[in-house]
């Protein structure tokens, strides 16, 4: 074994997932599904070659925020406000609805009151990694289609955040005040300080050197880095500040410049999620809570795609828009699981719970990615009728 993990950890995923995608491309199949049973098979509970997977959880995070730095800097933010306003009740209805089916779900097989809340909390959301990463790039920057997407997964990730938040805060009272407003004030706190920096220092720093393209890598990447640490820094998620990284640079033409220089280092980072995913699995905790994870994420594959198809289609727009939205978020998401780690850690919930919140999104993730790559367009369907960049 090489002397450094980290270099033998990415030697794995790379050369493994390369051969495994060239079988599963002859065979039709997800890529995505490919670099979550990669890591499966590799990490603690099969072969264990990836013995500590925190490492290489923690370096995938990478690729969320450029993820999410790159949507924003394709998102002018006048166009963000409005598309927020258009389904800010379809999320708070379907957000209601899957809180009260998970946690009923979790009451029947006996789990208390406290811990069925935040495991109907966790069907709440869906995967903004798969939402976008399985969207064309046409689809996600320039049709309506991809507008609602983004929109619905925002509103989703503020609320996760809020939740994400509120976990650790000492419920003295029926609702911790005190935090909300800490949250709000940090929230536009941060805002206003990235356009304050970007139109001052950075816009001109840019404009002043513009030539140079292998400088604006850098402070792109930078920049998006900076904002996801200052995030982090006074409470708020690594990926809500490198949104908003991307927001403030939305309106400058260079953003189109570095939306395309990013691209590939987004999809490397997010290779290591989705393998750090599957690496994390513990396949012991399937006996103990395979059967109401099967229930819950047969509900949440079954039940999201209607209820966003139903409450889309009541709010004016067309059947197939809407279904097609509907299968394209009808998965539980990778802040559910976060949700499950931070809970478990601060003893809110058992580890049974937290178990059932991981594996239940664990299968969303690969039924969902398979369905949505195998029914409509996406960069990396296996026909070259859906195929789209």
């Amino acid at each position: 074994m090489l002397t450094d993990p980290v270099i033998f950890y990415i030697f794995l995923i790379f050369t493994g997932a390369a051969v495994l995608a060239t079988l599963a491309l002859y065979a039709r199949q997800s890529l995505l599904v490919v670099y979550i049973l990669l890591g499966v098979v590799l990490g603690p509970s099969v072969l264990g070659l990836v013995s500590d997977p925190e490492i290489i959880r923690e370096i995938s995070h990478i690729g969320i925020m450029f993820l999410l730095f790159l949507l924003g800097v394709n998102l002018a933010p006048q166009k963000l406000l409005l598309m927020l306003r258009e389904t800010t009740l379809v999320t708070g209805i379907s957000s209601l609805l899957f809180l009260l089916i998970g946690a009923g779900c979790a009451l029947l097989f006996g789990f208390p009151v406290l811990e069925s809340v935040i495991i109907g909390a966790a069907m709440m959301f869906s995967s903004t990694i798969i939402g976008l990463k399985l969207l064309p790039t046409t689809v996600l920057h320039h049709h309506h289609t991809g507008e609602i997407i983004i929109s619905i997964l925002l509103m989703q990730d503020i609320i996760a955040i809020l939740i994400l938040m509120l976990l650790p805060a000492e419920w003295r009272m029926a609702w911790p005040v005190l935090e909300i407003i800490q949250l709000v004030l940090s929230l536009f706190g941060l805002i206003a300080f990235a356009f304050i920096f970007e139109r001052f220092i950075l816009i001109k720093l840019i404009q002043r050197f513009d030539r140079i393209q292998e400088y604006i890598f850098l402070m792109a990447i930078g920049w998006c880095l900076g904002m996801a640490e200052l995030a982090s820094f006074i409470g708020l998620s690594a990926e809500i500040g490198a949104f908003i990284a991307g927001i403030v640079l939305a309106t400058n033409p260079i953003s189109l410049f570095i939306g395309e220089s990013l691209k590939p280092l987004r999809d490397f980072f997010l290779i290591i999620f989705f393998f750090a995913l599957g690496a994390s699995f513990d396949l012991v905790m399937i006996e103990e809570v395979w059967l109401p994870a099967m229930i819950i994420a047969v509900l949440a594959l079954v039940l999201k795609p209607y209820i966003f198809k139903w409450l889309l289609s009541y709010s004016g727009e067309p059947g197939s828009v809407s279904m097609e939205v509907g299968v394209r978020l009808g998965q539980i998401s990778e802040f559910s699981l976060l949700i499950a780690v931070l809970a478990l850690e601060l003893g809110v919930i058992s580890q049974k719970a937290s178990y059932l919140i991981q594996l239940s999104t664990l299968l969303t993730f690969l039924v969902s990615s398979y369905l949505i790559v195998m029914r409509y367009p996406s960069p990396i369907a296996i026909s070259d009728r859906l195929r789209r960049d």
